[in-house]
């Protein structure tokens, strides 16, 4: 499901396969309060057990917000198209990131207008049950299991950051006047710093992937309960239709993926494989 003006297809959407091991849906919205859409959202299908979607928010009052998240999701989705699979998800999704960065700001710096562009952005991957995040800003990932929704990424906010230092209180933090503030984001600096996380999926998890407009006005208690049981498509469209209701005031976008496998058994370190060999002499 793609929707929204600040939502990207990365080429036209292939049939749904019933074999996929995924259900997957991105919705972007205006909100409430804004005239455009600062927001992007795009995803890439590789195959029926490999998956790339992603939120990005372009840094609102700066010049080129809406160009810098839509780019850093297009870039982000080509990049990792491109890169060999045998780097394997954790590493071809953080360089694609990286290149996604670099290609901002290289652009910020050879266009006057957009000299100050910058966005935040979270990716995430699929691939036969686990999942590979790589985020920057103040988007979020969530793991929702059995209505249960659990914050997996750091907001790179100042205020968050002094609530991580105990400076202040998480409550003070949901309505400080500059809980916006990011600490960290794409286009700023060629080289940035980018949180990285690998969490394996069981049946029916969920991942959820929003930017601020959402969890701004809905609390993460309520996340899981109002998508629990029902199809991507339907738990996007509740989300931001209960965001329009409470009257977000920014744009918002979310993605949820529902896993429909387990992930393969792991297999054994070489301590195991050790211990079996020494098990099997007589």
């Amino acid at each position: 499901m793609f929707s929204g003006a600040g939502t990207l297809m990365d080429s036209p959407a292939p049939p749904a396969s019933t074999a996929r091991a995924f259900d997957l849906a991105l919705l972007s919205d205006l909100g409430t309060n804004r005239e455009n859409n600062e927001d992007a959202c795009g995803s890439h299908a590789e195959s029926d057990n490999c998956v790339i979607f992603a939120v990005a928010d372009g840094v609102g009052g700066y010049e080129g917000g809406e160009i810098a998240s839509a780019q850093a999701v297009e870039v982000t989705l080509s990049a990792f198209r491109e890169s060999p699979a045998g780097w394997g998800p954790a590493k071809r999704l953080h360089r694609a990131v990286q290149r996604a960065n670099i290609e901002i700001h290289n652009r910020a710096l050879t266009v006057p207008e957009l000299r100050r562009m910058a966005t935040t952005l979270s990716a995430a991957v699929v691939n036969d049950g686990v999942l590979y995040a790589a985020h920057v800003g103040d988007c979020r990932i969530y793991h929702v299991r059995r209505g249960r929704a659990r914050q997996i990424t750091k907001d790179h906010t100042v205020v968050q950051e002094r609530v991580r230092m105990g400076l202040i209180s998480a409550a003070r933090a949901r309505h400080h006047p500059e809980r916006s503030a990011l600490s960290r984001c794409l286009g700023h600096e060629l080289i940035v710093s980018v949180d990285r996380i690998t969490l394996p999926l069981e049946q029916h998890d969920q991942v959820l992937v929003c930017s601020d407009g959402l969890y701004s006005v809905i609390e993460d208690d309520e996340l899981g309960k109002i998508i629990r049981g029902v199809e991507a498509a339907t738990a996007c469209r509740r989300l931001v239709d209960l965001a329009n209701q409470r009257g977000t005031a920014d744009n918002l976008s979310v993605a949820i993926l529902i896993s429909k496998t387990d992930p393969p058994p792991a297999r054994p370190g070489w301590r195991e494989r050790m211990a079996a060999l020494f098990q099997r002499r007589p």
